[in-house]
């Protein structure tokens, strides 16, 4: 492996925790010189979607039911003790009484450090979702291939 300064980051997961960490590594390694990719697929691409709450986002019915229980940044669960939705919340209390910053802050971060973000082809199209659904800062919609023809040369760690 080269020792380019290249972080690249498989958001797999929706879950605020595994979020949490995908844009801690992020804007860690962007803040110090790295160049971060991060490609979010299936239920990651939540982390990324511009209508934030629930939405009947999708093609048609069943894919309209996923994006209605994709919720967004502000209604991603926590992975182990979701307490009915309260999770997140004690996580994000925990986070400010502890100067520590949050999800959303930390996506915020990701843009202005200049992350580049790109969203998984294949899972858009299971999803019934188009590139419109997401924030403007996706840089671009890719399928695998291209995806590890980018982050050839550094890291990559899948979360």
């Amino acid at each position: 492996m080269s020792d380019s300064k290249k972080l690249s980051l498989i958001a797999f997961s929706g879950d605020f925790d595994k979020l949490t960490a995908v844009f801690t590594l992020a804007t860690g390694a962007a803040a110090v010189g790295y160049e971060v990719n991060i490609f979010f697929t299936f239920w990651g691409l939540d982390a990324i979607k511009q209508k934030q709450g629930r939405a009947f986002l999708g093609s048609n019915w069943l894919t309209k039911v996923f994006g209605f229980m994709m919720g967004g940044l502000k209604s991603t669960p926590t992975s182990r003790f979701n307490f009915c939705g309260a999770g997140p919340k004690i996580f994000r209390y925990l986070m400010r009484k502890n100067n520590v910053a949050t999800l959303e802050e930390l996506v915020d971060a990701a843009k202005v450090l200049g992350v580049n973000l790109y969203a998984c082809e294949m899972a858009m199209h299971v999803l019934g979702l188009k590139k419109e659904d997401f924030i403007p800062e996706v840089k671009d919609v890719l399928g695998v291939a291209s995806f590890l023809q980018l982050s050839e040369g550094g890291r990559t760690l899948f979360i």
